[in-house]
């Protein structure tokens, strides 16, 4: 059997992930998370001796693989990514784990299990931009895995919906790439200045597409702070994006500031000039070498990055990589 059999339509749905708001995981090296307890790696196919074609023909078909990852570097990565059925509904809560292999189906490994992470907030944190949107994403599966090499892999998941195992078309993707990539776990943030209310005569709506803005992310700009402080910048457009990642993205920065306080500055940059996405990206993003959106880098008090984010994020892991560069709590 054809090793990319079932690409069809994960493509298209992975496109509104990746093109629009880019998502996921950053290729930075992160310890293995706990995976959900109805995840097991007995509960998955074996795959020694086997090809990721045989794989997928051993398993009926099932929902559509969208990775939310655009930036993979050789080392562990953190793959986000959603399921969806054939009618583009997300799904969520079943038992996933993820195979990857060379690009001829050989050398398969795996299963490397997902974790699925809510996007929710509590109320108080939720923007109407997200609230009013039906198509927000609402969580998201979340695998760490490890890719020694560069050059082309694909991916498969492997789902338990309705007691059956269900095999995802697999997916093609690149590890390592052209271009300068984002500032990475261990280097040094780039310093850019960020608008502030203040700076724009006290409009939030001409730095932010949020409804209603979150002031608390627009007071400080990143260039007076980088080095003297922790910092938290999120880089997301919640009214313009496109895979709906983004709201619920800066959602979740509130929540994690509330309990954070002046501990940390958390700064939200908006992705295009004036707001608008035929002006072209704002100079930040630009600096950044952002291929999509939303990031959020988590810098700690020396100025370098201690982990980073492409995608949606839950305010467990969030908070966890917060907690890092602020030290126990007093």
């Amino acid at each position: 059997m054809p090793l990319l059999v079932r690409l069809s339509a994960a493509c298209c749905v992975a496109a509104l992930l990746i093109a629009g708001c880019g998502s996921s995981g950053g290729t930075d090296a992160v310890a293995p998370a706990q995976p959900q307890a109805s995840a097991k790696a007995q509960d998955f196919p074996k795959v020694a001796g086997k090809t990721l074609g045989e794989l997928q023909a051993s398993l009926p078909e099932g929902p559509i693989f969208a990775p939310s990852v655009s930036l993979l570097q050789p080392g562990t990565n953190r793959v986000g990514f959603a399921l969806f059925d054939v009618a583009r509904k997300q799904l969520a809560g079943a038992g996933v784990a993820l195979y990857v292999a060379r690009p001829d189906g050989s050398g398969v490994r795996g299963p490397f299990l997902a974790r699925s992470e809510s996007l929710a907030v509590k109320p108080q944190f939720e923007s109407r931009t997200t609230a009013q949107d039906p198509d927000a994403a609402k969580s998201v599966y979340v695998a760490d895995v490890p890719l020694p090499k560069r050059g082309k892999v694909v991916v498969v998941a492997v789902a338990r919906m309705d007691g059956r195992l269900l095999s995802t078309g697999a997916y093609s993707m690149q590890v390592g790439g052209k271009g300068t990539p984002p500032p990475g776990v261990g280097e040094r943030a780039i310093r850019i200045h960020t608008p502030t209310i203040a700076s724009v005569g006290g409009d939030p709506s001409k730095i932010s597409t949020r409804v209603p803005p979150a002031e608390d992310l627009l007071r400080t700009d990143m260039a007076d702070v980088l080095g003297k402080k922790p910092i938290v910048l999120v880089f997301a457009t919640p009214q313009l994006c496109v895979s709906r990642v983004c709201g619920p993205v800066v959602d979740v920065a509130e929540q994690v500031k509330s309990a954070v306080g002046d501990k940390a500055a958390f700064i939200h940059q908006e992705i295009y000039n004036e707001n608008d996405t035929s002006k072209g990206f704002r100079p930040q993003v630009i600096a950044y070498h952002l291929p999509t959106e939303p990031w959020i880098f988590v810098i700690d008090r020396a100025g370098k990055v201690s982990m980073r984010f492409e995608g949606a994020v839950s305010v467990g892991e969030l908070q966890r990589a917060v907690a890092k560069v602020i030290g126990p709590a007093s």
